[in-house]
Protein backbone atom coordinates (compact mmCIF):
# COMPACT_ATOMS: atom_id res chain seq x y z
CA UNK A 1 0.00 0.00 0.00
CA UNK A 2 1.29 3.44 -0.92
CA UNK A 3 1.99 5.98 1.79
CA UNK A 4 -0.43 8.80 1.16
CA UNK A 5 -0.48 12.38 2.38
CA UNK A 6 -3.50 14.63 2.55
CA UNK A 7 -4.08 18.28 3.25
CA UNK A 8 -7.08 19.39 5.30
CA UNK A 9 -9.19 22.41 4.48
CA UNK A 10 -12.51 23.70 5.78
CA UNK A 11 -15.56 22.25 4.06
CA UNK A 12 -17.58 24.40 1.72
CA UNK A 13 -21.30 24.74 2.54
CA UNK A 14 -22.20 22.13 -0.09
CA UNK A 15 -19.51 19.72 1.19
CA UNK A 16 -20.85 20.26 4.73
CA UNK A 17 -24.41 19.46 3.59
CA UNK A 18 -23.27 16.25 1.87
CA UNK A 19 -21.10 15.19 4.82
CA UNK A 20 -23.94 15.85 7.27
CA UNK A 21 -26.38 13.86 5.16
CA UNK A 22 -23.96 10.92 4.99
CA UNK A 23 -23.04 11.05 8.70
CA UNK A 24 -26.66 11.25 9.79
CA UNK A 25 -27.69 8.36 7.51
CA UNK A 26 -24.88 6.18 8.89
CA UNK A 27 -25.77 7.12 12.46
CA UNK A 28 -29.44 6.31 11.88
CA UNK A 29 -28.42 2.95 10.38
CA UNK A 30 -26.39 2.10 13.50
CA UNK A 31 -28.96 3.37 16.01
CA UNK A 32 -31.78 1.56 14.20
CA UNK A 33 -30.23 -1.68 15.46
CA UNK A 34 -31.20 -0.55 18.97
CA UNK A 35 -34.40 1.47 18.48
CA UNK A 36 -37.11 2.21 15.93
CA UNK A 37 -35.84 4.05 12.87
CA UNK A 38 -38.00 7.13 13.53
CA UNK A 39 -36.60 7.46 17.04
CA UNK A 40 -33.08 6.96 15.72
CA UNK A 41 -33.57 9.67 13.08
CA UNK A 42 -34.85 12.15 15.69
CA UNK A 43 -32.01 11.36 18.08
CA UNK A 44 -29.43 11.90 15.34
CA UNK A 45 -30.98 15.24 14.30
CA UNK A 46 -30.98 16.37 17.93
CA UNK A 47 -27.31 15.38 18.23
CA UNK A 48 -26.35 17.42 15.18
CA UNK A 49 -28.27 20.43 16.53
CA UNK A 50 -26.66 20.04 19.96
CA UNK A 51 -23.04 19.59 18.84
CA UNK A 52 -23.12 21.81 15.75
CA UNK A 53 -25.56 24.61 16.67
CA UNK A 54 -23.95 26.93 14.11
CA UNK A 55 -23.34 24.22 11.55
CA UNK A 56 -20.14 24.64 9.62
CA UNK A 57 -19.24 27.71 11.69
CA UNK A 58 -19.62 26.13 15.15
CA UNK A 59 -16.80 27.48 17.32
CA UNK A 60 -14.12 24.98 18.30
CA UNK A 61 -15.16 22.41 15.70
CA UNK A 62 -13.23 21.63 12.53
CA UNK A 63 -15.31 20.30 9.64
CA UNK A 64 -12.70 19.50 7.03
CA UNK A 65 -12.16 17.73 3.75
CA UNK A 66 -8.98 15.85 2.91
CA UNK A 67 -7.35 16.55 -0.44
CA UNK A 68 -4.70 14.36 -2.03
CA UNK A 69 -1.56 15.71 -3.73
CA UNK A 70 -3.51 16.59 -6.88
CA UNK A 71 -6.19 18.48 -4.92
CA UNK A 72 -8.86 15.80 -5.28
CA UNK A 73 -11.11 15.41 -2.23
CA UNK A 74 -10.70 11.88 -0.87
CA UNK A 75 -12.70 12.13 2.36
CA UNK A 76 -13.72 14.30 5.28
CA UNK A 77 -13.67 14.55 9.05
CA UNK A 78 -15.28 16.35 11.96
CA UNK A 79 -12.95 17.12 14.87
CA UNK A 80 -13.88 19.08 17.97
CA UNK A 81 -13.69 19.21 21.75
CA UNK A 82 -14.19 15.95 23.61
CA UNK A 83 -17.93 15.90 24.48
CA UNK A 84 -17.20 13.98 27.68
CA UNK A 85 -15.32 16.94 29.20
CA UNK A 86 -16.78 20.15 30.61
CA UNK A 87 -16.96 23.01 28.14
CA UNK A 88 -13.92 25.23 28.22
CA UNK A 89 -11.77 22.72 30.14
CA UNK A 90 -11.17 20.13 27.45
CA UNK A 91 -7.58 19.09 26.84
CA UNK A 92 -8.82 16.31 24.63
CA UNK A 93 -10.23 16.43 21.12
CA UNK A 94 -12.83 14.10 19.69
CA UNK A 95 -13.04 12.62 16.21
CA UNK A 96 -16.80 12.81 15.73
CA UNK A 97 -16.69 11.50 12.19
CA UNK A 98 -14.21 10.35 9.58
CA UNK A 99 -15.14 9.23 6.10
CA UNK A 100 -12.92 8.12 3.25
CA UNK A 101 -14.88 8.07 0.02
CA UNK A 102 -15.36 4.55 -1.40
CA UNK A 103 -13.14 5.08 -4.48
CA UNK A 104 -10.19 5.90 -2.20
CA UNK A 105 -10.53 3.17 0.42
CA UNK A 106 -7.82 0.56 1.07
CA UNK A 107 -5.20 2.87 -0.47
CA UNK A 108 -3.76 4.51 2.64
CA UNK A 109 -6.03 7.55 2.76
CA UNK A 110 -7.63 6.56 6.07
CA UNK A 111 -4.23 6.54 7.74
CA UNK A 112 -3.30 9.81 6.03
CA UNK A 113 -6.55 11.45 7.16
CA UNK A 114 -6.00 10.28 10.74
CA UNK A 115 -2.43 11.58 10.68
CA UNK A 116 -3.58 14.98 9.39
CA UNK A 117 -6.30 15.05 12.08
CA UNK A 118 -3.66 14.38 14.75
CA UNK A 119 -1.57 17.27 13.40
CA UNK A 120 -4.60 19.57 13.57
CA UNK A 121 -5.30 18.44 17.15
CA UNK A 122 -1.70 19.15 18.17
CA UNK A 123 -1.77 22.61 16.53
CA UNK A 124 -4.96 23.42 18.47
CA UNK A 125 -3.20 22.53 21.75
CA UNK A 126 -5.25 19.44 22.53
CA UNK A 127 -3.24 16.64 24.14
CA UNK A 128 -5.22 13.59 22.99
CA UNK A 129 -7.71 12.46 20.39
CA UNK A 130 -10.60 10.16 21.24
CA UNK A 131 -13.24 8.50 19.10
CA UNK A 132 -16.03 5.96 19.18
CA UNK A 133 -16.33 3.08 16.75
CA UNK A 134 -19.06 0.48 16.27
CA UNK A 135 -17.88 -2.90 17.53
CA UNK A 136 -18.66 -4.64 14.24
CA UNK A 137 -16.68 -2.16 12.11
CA UNK A 138 -13.61 -4.35 11.83
CA UNK A 139 -11.94 -2.32 9.06
CA UNK A 140 -12.14 0.89 11.10
CA UNK A 141 -10.96 -0.85 14.27
CA UNK A 142 -7.93 -2.22 12.41
CA UNK A 143 -7.16 1.24 11.00
CA UNK A 144 -7.34 2.85 14.45
CA UNK A 145 -5.13 0.17 15.98
CA UNK A 146 -2.53 0.54 13.20
CA UNK A 147 -2.62 4.28 13.87
CA UNK A 148 -1.80 3.83 17.56
CA UNK A 149 -5.24 4.14 19.16
CA UNK A 150 -5.83 2.05 22.29
CA UNK A 151 -9.13 0.90 23.78
CA UNK A 152 -9.96 3.22 26.67
CA UNK A 153 -13.37 1.76 27.48
CA UNK A 154 -15.68 -0.86 26.09
CA UNK A 155 -19.45 -0.98 25.96
CA UNK A 156 -20.89 -4.44 25.46
CA UNK A 157 -24.45 -5.43 24.58
CA UNK A 158 -26.34 -8.69 24.29
CA UNK A 159 -29.87 -9.13 23.03
CA UNK A 160 -32.11 -11.35 25.15
CA UNK A 161 -35.53 -12.68 24.36
CA UNK A 162 -38.41 -11.90 26.73
CA UNK A 163 -39.71 -14.97 28.51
Amino acid sequence: MDTQKVTLRKMTPSEYAAATEHREAESVRELSKLMPEGSARERVRQGTARFLPDGLDTAGHHLVVAEDASGEVVGNAWIGPDPRQASGTAGSAWLYDIHVFPAFRRRGYGSALLSAAEELVAREGWTSLGLNVAGDNEAAIALYRRSGFDVSSMYLRKSVQPR
